[in-house]
């Protein structure tokens, strides 16, 4: 039996996919998978020989199936996802200390970037995700507790997938399905230009949180080399732009590596492209992996360059790792099972 998924179907798409005699049968699963119901069985409102037909043809309302939990003491929630052809995403429930529950959810499996600090970048790109498959994540993630904000910040990159994305993020929106404001919504992208012009055209003023990493064109290229088809200084304009158009603040996220990019030189760096925009700089610590040479600041280098900040009159934000011992924070998201199948 081929699995086949409801989530992000209109309800005449789920009249046509799945043979109904009846519209309001459609309007009523509709409600069901909102509710986060996918067993057709327990559709108490369909009659019990079309629960019977739908349950025997189709199995199920979704596609994908949770195969691993995980939960460390900060509360972060990581979910290993299995997807229908086999393949397997990472999706992470973050709680902060108002007990605010924001679903971290994935793109693509794997990711083409390519950057250096990043493990998920490590697996290449396997695929992208359909928007049904991005959805379902949330589903999932919502059966741990009451979600309020989404966050595409697990692997791969979102404007990559410019299509399913904007399309997943219209469900979200949308007042008949979960209607999650826009800005409760962000988007992370490394910086494709491209991708942040097509939320200006498409009217999708989420939040943006761009990772920075360095605001230096030769450093970053080093580090990512999106830099080398987008430099900084298209990646500003695109930014102001992007504000000018009704985008809330931006986020720039700033993985701190020991050594590299927490000196004086990186401060006034950053500083200067900073300013201008309304954007506040998340300072996020790297996270070690195994198969890499970076190094975590000590706090000593992060007191200093906060220091520089300070004097540049740069807002910030230091953040502290969640998820780390499950894997779950920043830069570590990764399957095992996806790097078994590809080698």
């Amino acid at each position: 039996m081929e699995k086949i998924s409801l989530y992000g179907l209109s309800t005449d798409e789920i009249f046509t996919t799945l043979n109904l005699s009846k519209s309001f049968q459609a309007k009523q699963i509709f409600q069901w998978l909102i509710k986060g119901v996918t067993d057709f069985n327990l559709m108490s409102n369909i009659s019990k020989f079309e629960r019977e037909r739908l349950a025997t043809e189709f199995g199920s309302a979704i596609s994908s199936t949770v195969i691993d939990t995980q939960t460390d003491s900060s509360g972060a929630t990581k979910l290993a996802i299995e997807l229908s052809d086999g393949a397997v995403v990472e999706s992470v429930l973050l709680v902060d200390k108002s007990e605010r529950k924001t679903a971290c959810i994935s793109s693509q499996v794997g990711c083409a970037m390519g950057c250096k600090f990043c493990r998920t970048g490590t697996m290449g790109l396997i695929r992208n995700l359909t928007a049904a498959e991005i959805i379902e994540q949330f589903v999932h993630l919502r059966q741990l507790g009451h979600v309020t904000h989404i966050v595409y910040m697990g692997m791969g990159e979102p404007l990559a997938n410019f299509g399913e994305l904007a399309k997943s993020i219209r469900y979200f929106h949308s007042e008949e399905a979960f209607f999650i404001s826009l800005r409760r919504i962000t988007v992370s992208t490394c910086g494709i230009v491209s991708g942040i012009n097509k939320l200006i055209e498409q009217n999708l003023n989420v939040k943006l949180a761009i990772s920075l990493v360095s605001a230096d064109d030769k450093l970053r290229s080093k580090i990512m080399p999106i830099n080398d088809t987008f430099n900084l200084n298209q990646l500003k304009k695109s930014l102001l732009h992007y504000q000018n158009k009704g985008g809330t603040r931006l986020t720039l996220e700033y993985c701190m590596l020991g050594g590299v990019n927490c000196n004086l030189h990186s401060a006034k760096k950053l500083a200067t492209f900073y300013n201008g925009l309304e954007a506040v700089v998340n300072l996020i610590p790297w996270n070690p992996v195994e198969e890499m040479t970076w190094s975590t600041p000590t706090t000593e280098e992060i007191n200093i360059f906060t220091q520089y900040l300070d004097e540049f009159n740069v807002k910030y934000v230091r953040r502290f790792t969640r998820g780390r011992s499950v894997n779950a924070a920043c830069g570590q998201l990764a399957t095992k099972n996806n790097e078994r199948k590809n080698k």
